[in-house]
Formats: structure tokens, sequence, C-alpha cells
């Protein structure tokens, strides 16, 4: 006698479709759908039984309820010269209305009164230009995450400045200017007033020229000092910029 026609609707329906690289535990999930006004008791079982985790193996499907069957292909040296044997086949019975035991209505069922399906696996491993895409997608990914954080940066440096920390930056530049515009023309002066002073020491003997030589020198070292003190300070300025 042939067996009645299986009630769930299985999907997919012919082939478990399973994807590499097999160095992991590789998942793929089976819907169960109950279409029927009855419960269905199921079970999920494989030819090769070693190789798979089946989670829920058996169980009972409620009346136009479904369920997911998640099928876990353990890590193994895939060979693509050899076909996959594999099978699955998914059993199911409508289960009794005073139904208390599920192992015991499997235990009692006629074979009449069995359906089942049967699905074949198929291993797919990535082609060596997918890999490739794959990995340039991630060099893309990368460069862009790294472009928006500096970008991000960038923002963050210019924001942590509020308007009157920049305004009192600005006003101490201006100072700094006009300080050294001073000492230049202080300077300037002191050049001329050396000069002067070298003419008239023409006259004088060596000893008395040493005043006007000190005063040259301490000229130097006065413009030297605000040059200094201005660098020190632009570089402070930078500093704040920059943190």
């Amino acid at each position: 006698m042939a067996r009645p026609e299986q009630v769930l609707l299985l999907e997919p329906q012919h082939e478990l479709r399973f994807r590499g690289p097999f160095t992991d535990v590789v998942t793929t999930t089976l819907k169960l759908a109950n279409p029927t006004d009855r419960n269905v008791c199921f079970k999920v079982k494989t030819t090769a039984p070693r190789r798979y985790c089946v989670r829920p193996n058996s169980g009972v499907i409620d009346a136009g309820t479904s369920i997911n069957v998640s099928v876990m292909l353990q890590p193994f040296d895939y060979d693509p010269n050899e076909k996959s044997k594999h099978k699955f086949m998914v059993q199911s019975l409508l289960a009794p209305p005073d139904m208390t035991d599920t192992e015991g209505v499997w235990k009692d069922a006629k074979p009449e009164d069995l359906m089942d399906s049967k699905l074949r696996c198929v291993f797919e491993m990535p082609a060596e230009n997918e890999k490739t895409h794959e990995m340039e997608s991630n060099k893309i990914a990368s460069s862009l995450s790294k472009s928006e954080s500096s970008t991000l940066s960038m923002k963050s440096m210019a924001s942590s400045l509020d308007d009157g920390e920049v305004k009192k930056i600005m006003e101490e530049c201006k100072r700094l200017q006009t300080e050294v515009q001073r000492l230049r023309e202080e300077n300037k002066q002191i050049r001329e007033d050396d000069g002067l002073r070298m003419r008239k020491s023409t006259v004088m003997s060596a000893p008395h020229s040493s005043p006007a030589v000190r005063v040259k020198e301490e000229g130097l070292s006065t413009r030297v000092i605000a040059l200094i003190v201005l660098f020190f300070v632009v570089g402070v300025i930078v500093g704040k910029l920059a943190l």
C-alpha cells in the first residue's frame, strides 16, 4: 500500500545546501510548516548521523504553525571531486487527539500512517574570484572606516576649542605681533645710536669703545630673547589646537 502524501510543507523542498569553507561548523535551516488543522509529529533523520547535529530532531508541530530545524554540518576536509551522498528524511504522522506519549505514538504507528520527504545534501565552495572580491570589499571597507575616523578626529579637535578660547588666542597673537614690532623698532634705534657712538669713538682711545660694543651685544640679545619668547608662545598655541 502506498504511503500518504506528506502533509508538512518543507522549505527547502529537495536540497539542503551547505556553503564552505568547511573548517568550522556550517549551519543551514530547514523550515517545517503544518498547514492542517491537526497536530503533526515529526522526526528528522540522516544517513550520516555523525556528521550532522540536528536541533530539534523530533517533536510536535501544532496545527497552523511552523518550526525551524537547524542542521549543523561538522567540520571536515572538503574534497571537490567527491560528491556528497548524504541524505535527510523528514518523517511525520498525524498526532491522535488524545496523545500523551509521543514515543508511544511512533511505536504504535502503522506503515501506512507514516509520511516522509527526502532531501539530498549539496556542498558549495566559494569560487576564487568570489574570495578575491570579498577581500577587496574588506579592504575598501577598512579604508573608508579609517577615513571616517580621521575626519571625525579633525572635527573633534576643532570643536574642542570654544569661541572664547579662539578669541583669546587671536588677541594673544596680536599682542605678540605688537611686541615684536616694538622690539624691532627699539633694536633699530639701538643700532642707530650704536653707529653714532662708533663714529664718535674714532677720536677716542680703544678702552673707551667697549661700552658701545656692550650696547650692541645687549641689543642683539634683546632681539634673540624676543624671538625665543615668540616661538615659545606660538608653540603653546599650536599645542592647544592639536589637543
